[in-house]
C-alpha cells in the first residue's frame, strides 16, 4: 500500500520538475450544480497531464544501475508523454508502446519530448507483447502506467496540492481509468483529512471499476467505447485494493454528458480539456443532488486533445 508520507516524499522529490497547477473556479457551474466547485487544472500541467507526477517519482527513485538502460512502458499518449519527459530530466532513453488508435496529438507529443516510439495493435495483448520485446532488445526498466506504488504516490500529489489550495473540501471527484489517480487521491485526502470524500468518476461505457467496486473484485474491461480515450484502460489490482480500503465509491457519466462537459468548459471557464478530464463534471452534472456536497474539489487530468476531431464531436454530438 502507499502512504501519506510516501505522497509527501514523493512532493519534495518532483517538486523542482513540475508545476503547481492552478484551481479555477466557474460562477455559471456553481449556480448550475448549486455546489462551490474548485477545478484543479493539471491540463496546465508539464506534458498537458497530471502523468508527469507519478513519472517522474518513479524514474528519479531508479538508482544509477537501473536507469542505465533507459525506462519502457506502453501508453495510449499521456503516461508515455511523461515519461518521455522525466526520462529527459534523468538523461536517459523513454521507450514507448503506443497502439496504433492513439489520439495522434499524444502520440506527436511522446515524439516531441524524445521518446523513441514502437507501434503496436490496439488490444491489450499486443500492448504486452510489445513492451516485453523492448524491454529483452533494450533492458530498459518498465515503469507501469498507472499500477505501482511509485506512480500513485506520485499522482497522490495533485490532490494534496488541491487540498492546500482549496481547504475544507467535502469532496473530490476524479477521473477513473487505471486508477493511479485515484488511488493516489484516496490515500492523500484519507491522511490529510478522513472526513474528505474521494468519487471516483467514469464512463458508462467503460465502466470495469464501477463494477469492480459493487462485485468485490476486479471485472474485467468490455470493449471501451468512449471518447473518453484516457479511460480506457482496465482498472489494477493494487488501485483496486486502494480504493475498497479508502471507501471510493464510483459514479458515471454518458457519453453525451462528457461531450457536454467538455463544450461547457471551454465555454464558461476558457479551459481546452480532453474528454477524460471532463468525466468527473460530466459525472456530476447527471449525479442526483443528493449525492453532490456543497464543497468539491476536481481534478481535471489533462488537456491532451485533438482539437480538429474535438471540434467535429461538438458540432455532432450524436455522431459519436
Amino acid at each position: 500500500m502507499v502512504s501519506l508520507g510516501d505522497i509527501r516524499a514523493a512532493h519534495d522529490r518532483i517538486r523542482a520538475h513540475i508545476h503547481r497547477t492552478p484551481v479555477f473556479t466557474s460562477r455559471a457551474i456553481d449556480e448550475l450544480l448549486g455546489a462551490n466547485v474548485a477545478f484543479k487544472c493539471e491540463s496546465f500541467q508539464r506534458g498537458g497531464s497530471f502523468k508527469i507526477r507519478g513519472a517522474l517519482n518513479a524514474v528519479l527513485t531508479l538508482d544509477d544501475r537501473e536507469a542505465a538502460r533507459g525506462v519502457a512502458t506502453h501508453s495510449s499518449g499521456n503516461h508515455g508523454a511523461a515519461l518521455a519527459i522525466a526520462a529527459g530530466v534523468r538523461g536517459i532513453p523513454a521507450y514507448i508502446v503506443v497502439p496504433a488508435n492513439a489520439p495522434r496529438v499524444k502520440r506527436a507529443a511522446i515524439e516531441g519530448y524524445g521518446g523513441i516510439v514502437t507501434e503496436c495493435a490496439a488490444n491489450v495483448p499486443a500492448r504486452e507483447a510489445a513492451l516485453a520485446e523492448v524491454v529483452e532488445r533494450t533492458g530498459a526498466h518498465f515503469v507501469p502506467p498507472y499500477d505501482d506504488a511509485r506512480i500513485v504516490a506520485g499522482q497522490g500529489t495533485a490532490t494534496v496540492e488541491l487540498m492546500e489550495q482549496a481547504p475544507d473540501l467535502e469532496q473530490i471527484w476524479v477521473p477513473v481509468g487505471g486508477g493511479g489517480l485515484t488511488a493516489g487521491a484516496a490515500v492523500a485526502a484519507h491522511g490529510i483529512d478522513p472526513r474528505v470524500k474521494v468519487i471516483a468518476a467514469e464512463p458508462s461505457r467503460a465502466d470495469d471499476a464501477f463494477r469492480s467496486i459493487a462485485n468485490g473484485r476486479i471485472e474485467p474491461m468490455r470493449n471501451p467505447a468512449t471518447i473518453a480515450d484516457g479511460l480506457r484502460t482496465p482498472l489494477g489490482q493494487l488501485n483496486f485494493d486502494i480504493l475498497r480500503s479508502h471507501d471510493v465509491t464510483v459514479e458515471l457519466a454518458s457519453e453525451a454528458a462528457i461531450i457536454a462537459a467538455t463544450r461547457l468548459m471551454f465555454e464558461r471557464m476558457k479551459l481546452v480539456v480532453e474528454p477524460s478530464g471532463a468525466v468527473p463534471l460530466a459525472a456530476l452534472l447527471e449525479a442526483s443532488p443528493s449525492r453532490r456536497a456543497r464543497r468539491i474539489g476536481v481534478i481535471v487530468s489533462g488537456g491532451n486533445v485533438d482539437l480538429e476531431a474535438l471540434l467535429e464531436i461538438l458540432k455532432n454530438p450524436g455522431g459519436y
